[in-house]
């Protein structure tokens, strides 16, 4: 697995955007570190996106022995509830982890220029927000190829938490890494729903895997945060393969789980409560393979699954992704999924 400690010091180093008027940086004065963590909604211990937030933050405690707060909220009203209430109480960092989050973290930010936010997953263009996301698109092409080359019947699967664009990009690029590895297999794709309770719904996630497994697909990969569990474990108890998301789910099923794509939420947040602590915050970060932001899950839980040959073919598809000599498709970028 990727060092925390190296990912962390390159997007130290990767600079800073100037703070909003007014912040205590440019009073001359450092504001005292009072990290807090707003989750999205599935729960901090959801075993993927959540909790590799959770994971990064425990870290920073553990090396500086500085405290933070967070908050679990039930549904979305809360989300923005919780900001206010942290920065009303002077807390700064605030990570707000989620898309969902966008539109509150500007509201909020606008409200208190002197409190830092970062957001995961979205953009805030303003002073005192730190903006972080992913090139999901490029880890999914790496878990796709790996799929294929794993895959028996040629027939794969996608379930997806809740329907939105961010979601179809590790759809899309999952897809062009299996059609790179095989050009005629198939791949089912389904979607929890349109809610953020689609993101907490291990029963359906089972079921959606199920009815993928009855069609034919053996190895079934999931972007679906708590939902995800029912799928690996759907796949387990058939005797096929899942594949996990945003943290390395490789031990929740050892040997049934052929790979985790790796989202570094953890050293993002680590890095922001890092960055807050010296002063240097602001900017927009996009993280991929080149940065070291997204991975794919090679451990010992896994490791009688990959094969020479997949090895070889995933670590040279890595670094033609890095060269540009391969280029993922971003569905984002205009909603569209080429094959």
């Amino acid at each position: 697995m990727l060092k925390l400690w190296l990912v962390a010091a390159a997007l130290v180093a990767s600079g800073s955007a100037s703070l909003a008027q007014g912040t205590p940086a440019q009073q001359g004065a450092a504001a005292p570190l009072k990290p807090a963590v707003v989750y999205d909604l599935g729960g901090k211990f959801d075993k993927s996106f959540n909790e590799g937030v959770y994971n990064g933050a425990e870290a920073f405690k553990k090396e500086t022995g500085v405290e933070y707060r967070d908050f679990e909220p039930q549904n979305e009203a809360q989300k923005e509830q919780a900001l206010r209430r942290f920065a009303r109480e002077g807390f700064s960092p605030i990570v707000a982890v989620g898309f969902s989050q966008q539109s509150a973290v500007e509201k909020t930010a606008t409200e208190f220029p002197g409190i830092r936010f970062a957001l995961i997953d979205a953009v805030v263009d303003k002073p005192n927000v730190r903006s972080i996301t992913f090139k999901e698109h490029e880890g999914s092409y790496l878990v796709g190829l790996l799929a294929a080359r794993a895959s028996k019947s040629g027939k794969l699967g996608f379930v997806g938490g809740m329907d939105i664009p961010l979601i179809r990009k590790f759809a899309c690029g999952y897809v062009q890494g299996v059609k790179a590895a095989k050009k005629d297999a198939q791949v089912f794709q389904n979607m929890t729903g349109t809610t953020g309770a689609a993101w907490n719904d291990p029963v359906k996630g089972g079921e959606l895997a199920r009815s993928q497994i009855d069609r034919g697909a053996d190895v079934i990969y999931h972007a679906a945060g708590g939902t995800g569990i029912g799928v690996l474990r759907a796949a387990a108890d058939a005797g096929k393969l899942g594949i996990g998301v945003d943290s390395n789910q490789n031990m929740l099923h050892p040997g049934k789980v052929l790979t985790s794509m790796v989202k570094r939420v953890d050293v993002a947040t680590h890095t922001a409560f890092t960055q807050a602590r010296d002063q240097n915050w602001g900017g927009h970060r996009i993280l991929g393979l080149k940065e070291d932001g997204v991975a794919w899950a090679d451990d010992e839980h896994n490791k009688a699954l990959i094969t020479p040959e997949m090895r070889s073919a995933v670590e040279t598809a890595a670094a033609d992704i890095k060269s540009g000599k391969i280029q993922v498709h971003d569905y984002m970028a205009d909603g569209k999924c080429p094959g």
